[in-house]
């Protein structure tokens, strides 16, 4: 019996804030996945090592968590005052499916060093040593973002004393904007409220602050849940009940929202929106063993992703923090105790986070003009990623 020969694709491999995933440009894909589609989503699934029902991804480049089981797909910008477009794929571990309804935001401290040192940004608007300024037009959300990206003698500068809470190595600092992270026409809180009540049957009538900021989310107050709000990975994870609680209450809201029409679509959509609950600042110890004093953040959050406890705090969940610790009323400006807040300093499980959001309120509607925050990013390796040539 005869089988198709493997096939190797130019891919890069990076760390970008507290997340990892593989790169590709565009015109490196073979022809049938550069453009939507079944062919590019298995290639992307097969990449990864997805599904696997063992949950480990071993026979893929994915690492069997929400963080790492992550693509980005890359190409000059099509946009006008942009350099590069970029798009995101979250990859399920256990199911065939890639999720492009969101952004990720710790990727995206990687995408400006990505697109610089593959020629995707004009040589012109290069620094030889300095700040480059990469104009990323997000393709998922369609929302612009800038990344500044340090350089020095003409290559991107990777290396620094940096520390971001979640990634055990320091390097150079990556400050990154998003700017009008919602949309004009669009509601910020789609029911018009700074908080609601959710009703979700067999389970009970939660007040939660609905947001669209960076990625749709849903806060809750960890009260409310049961939690303090210092929680680590080990004791949500490992409890199938409260997992399957916090899924619950994220399609509902999703349904809320309007994100979804029916109740059924939401296990087709696990990437948005995000779930979260927060609570005023308590002292607790990191995953790391590191001590967090209440004097040293505004609140303490938790956020889910891809249906676990995320290990740190997605970016685009950060930006939604941010956004929301920044209007009086929410649950997450209430959890600070503050009414004027125009950066939000937040515990999470491997540390804290300083997120800056400027907005405004005209006629009673909330607007976001930026929200920025600083993140690291690096390349891991690069060369051929082997598939099969028939997977997709």
């Amino acid at each position: 019996m005869s089988h198709k020969p493997q096939i190797g694709i130019h891919a890069t491999y990076m760390r970008g804030g507290t997340s990892k995933g593989v790169f590709f440009k565009l015109n490196d894909l073979p022809e049938s996945a550069r453009v939507a589609g079944a062919a590019r989503d298995n290639l992307l699934l097969r990449v990864i090592g997805s599904p696997d029902p063992y949950a480990k991804q071993t026979d893929g480049m994915g690492g069997a968590t929400s963080s790492t089981s992550k693509t980005v797909i890359l190409s000059k910008s099509t946009q006008p005052e942009h350099d590069v477009d970029y798009l995101f794929g979250q990859v399920a571990i256990d199911k065939p499916f890639v999720d492009w309804s969101g952004n990720c935001g710790n990727l995206t401290a990687a995408v400006g060093s990505f697109a610089i040192s593959n020629g995707l940004v004009d040589i012109s608007r290069i620094p030889e040593n300095g700040l480059a300024v990469v104009r990323i037009w997000q393709a998922n959300i369609k929302k612009t973002i800038i990344a500044h990206v340090p350089m020095t003698d003409g290559l991107v500068q990777e290396t620094g004393d940096f520390e971001l809470d979640g990634v055990t190595f320091p390097a150079a600092e990556v400050k990154v904007e998003f700017v009008a992270p919602v949309d004009g026409d669009e509601a910020m809180f789609p029911t018009g409220n700074l908080v609601d009540n959710l009703h979700v049957p067999n389970i009970g009538d939660f007040k939660v602050t609905m947001i669209n900021a960076g990625i749709p989310t849903i806060f809750l107050n960890a009260e409310a849940l049961g939690y303090s709000g210092t929680e680590l990975q080990e004791t949500i994870n490992g409890n199938d009940q409260a997992l399957n609680k916090f899924e619950t209450i994220r399609a509902y809201g999703a349904l809320k929202m309007g994100l979804i029409t029916n109740i059924d679509e939401a296990v087709n959509r696990q990437h948005t929106p995000k779930i979260a609950f927060v609570a005023a600042p308590l002292k607790y110890i990191t995953s790391s063993g590191k001590t967090v004093e209440i004097e040293n953040i505004d609140l303490s959050v938790r956020a889910l992703s891809m249906g676990k406890l995320h290990h740190a705090m997605m970016g685009t969940a950060a930006v939604a923090i941010g956004t929301a610790a920044a209007i009086p009323g929410t649950l997450v400006n209430l959890a600070t105790g503050k009414k004027d807040i125009e950066s939000v300093t937040f515990g999470h499980p491997s540390g804290t986070l300083k997120v800056g959001a400027q907005t405004q309120c005209e006629d009673g509607e909330w607007a976001v003009t930026k929200v920025s925050m600083s993140r690291s990013a690096r390349i891991l390796m690069k060369g051929l990623v082997y598939i099969p040539s028939d997977c997709f």
